[in-house]
């Protein structure tokens, strides 16, 4: 049934939203609100196409602010039990399907699917039932929901039991895992996943890629895709934003400041650059990356004082133990170069591990050599960043393993992200890869990266959505 008040003609579903509240010390409630290529497709349609956006609570922040009735007009945020949310996203977004899909278990001790698991999954369908069941009585007649990723995959096929006029698509924003691998997730529970995702009229993925391992897996498990409809939209980087926001005064202070750190050569010249910036999530590979680097140093003694690695590892989902160990594992690897290596007029690693948005567009702009190496990545924004935000260009170190891989592998130094001193020997050609190519590399690079900005992205996947 749809609500009485329901007006919504196109309607968004994600886990987070484009609004987050924090509690002051005197109760008052401050709303902060993000960025990315939903909020600008949101914004780009107007608000005269009566949009919504549906999002869960995250914090106590944003409870309270349901529970006050106060929010953003345009957005209706769920308070799901904290305790649902918890074993949904962290017990099985985060540590099943994320897993799954970047290939991260241990197997000889991980998976272990049990009473603990399936209680969570229990979550996990309740979860994804609250938000079919807010799209349901949100969504005016035959409206179009966009549902967003891998939290999400269930509320297709539940919405479309509540409302089969509505016209519903899927975005997968990570990898798609191949059939075998797949596999080990229970085979009802692969099945459910499937179905689920299936509900929707469109499912879309960043690459070909994942978009054919996951036709591969509902031709294995299931027998085929039952007619729906799958496309590719791979999300690019906003140069027009990144470019005038990495030059505002912000950006030009932490990029005085990182000059300072990295400092000059004995002779007097500037220092070469490897610039990484990633969030300490278990497939960034930011270890490997490190251990790359001090091959370098150990086996060509020649870049001693002339290559510095500005290292900025973001600390990601620190509730969970792997997580919070991974973090102090980076931090201990650069220690380590740097005890190893270092002079005093010399820091051969600076890391920075507090997230800080205008000192990584710096660091963009500094940037040599863009190191990219992810074991698994949907996309990986980045690798398109550093060559629009560069200055004076930048060679391109990229896993082949990158979803970017694909729009972007022709102009970068591919690695293996499993092979260290494959990495070691891509870094070094990186840095002593000649000027002018080096120029025409980034020129490529940065038109194949902006080729479907974040607005065109978006509404590239609403009008997919559209009848003929």
């Amino acid at each position: 049934m749809v609500s009485a008040q329901a007006a919504a003609q196109i309607l968004v579903a994600s886990n987070r939203g484009p609004v987050t509240y924090s509690v002051g010390d005197d109760g008052t409630l401050d709303a902060r609100r993000g960025g990315g290529g939903l909020v600008s497709g949101l914004s780009a349609i107007g608000d005269e196409a009566e949009a919504l956006w549906v999002c869960s609570a995250l914090g106590d922040g944003d409870r309270e602010a349901v529970r006050r009735g106060i929010g953003e007009p345009g957005v209706r945020m769920l308070d799901i039990d904290a305790a649902v949310h918890a074993d949904a996203y962290n017990g099985i977004a985060n540590s099943v399907l994320w897993f799954v899909h970047h290939m991260l278990y241990q197997t000889p001790l991980e998976p272990a699917f049990g009473p603990e698991f399936r209680a969570q999954w229990a979550a996990y369908e309740t979860y994804n039932r609250a938000f079919a069941e807010a799209l349901a009585q949100e969504a005016a007649p035959g409206a179009a929901v966009l549902v967003q990723d891998y939290h999400l995959t269930l509320v297709p096929g539940m919405l479309r039991e509540l409302r089969d006029d509505l016209r519903i698509g899927h975005f997968s924003h990570t990898p798609w895992a191949p059939v075998d691998y797949f596999r080990l997730l229970p085979d009802d529970i692969a099945e459910q996943i499937l179905r689920g995702m299936l509900g929707a009229d469109r499912l879309g993925f960043l690459t070909g890629r994942w978009a054919d391992a996951f036709t591969d897996c509902c031709v294995a498990l299931l027998g085929g895709t039952t007619g729906t409809r799958i496309g590719v939209h791979g999300l690019g980087a906003d140069a027009d934003f990144l470019r005038e926001r990495s030059r505002r005064d912000d950006a030009e202070e932490r990029l005085a400041a990182l000059r300072e750190q990295i400092g000059t050569d004995p002779e007097g010249a500037d220092r070469k650059v490897i610039v990484r910036v990633d969030r300490t999530e278990l497939s960034k590979n930011i270890v490997r990356g490190l251990h790359a680097y001090r091959q370098l140093l150990d086996e060509r003694p020649e870049w001693h004082e002339r290559v510095v690695h500005v290292a900025f590892a973001y600390p990601s989902r620190q509730d969970l133990a792997v997580y919070r160990d991974y973090t102090a594992e980076v931090s201990r690897v650069a220690e380590a170069i740097n005890s190893a290596y270092g002079t005093p007029s010399w820091t051969p690693v600076i890391l920075h591990v507090k997230d800080d948005f205008a000192r990584s567009l710096a660091a963009y702009r500094l940037a040599d050599v863009a190191l990219v190496n992810p074991i698994r990545d949907g996309m990986n924004l980045v690798a398109k960043e550093v060559p629009v935000v560069s200055d004076e260009g930048c060679a391109l170190v990229l896993s082949r393993e990158a979803g970017a891989y694909a729009e972007l592998g022709e102009d970068a130094i591919t690695v293996n992200p499993y092979d260290v001193s494959g990495t070691a020997a891509a870094l070094h050609e990186a840095l002593t890869m000649p000027p002018e190519e080096r120029a025409e590399r980034t020129k490529r690079l940065a038109a194949a990266a902006t080729a479907l900005p974040p607005t065109q992205w978006f509404l590239a996947q609403l009008h997919a959505l559209t009848p003929n």
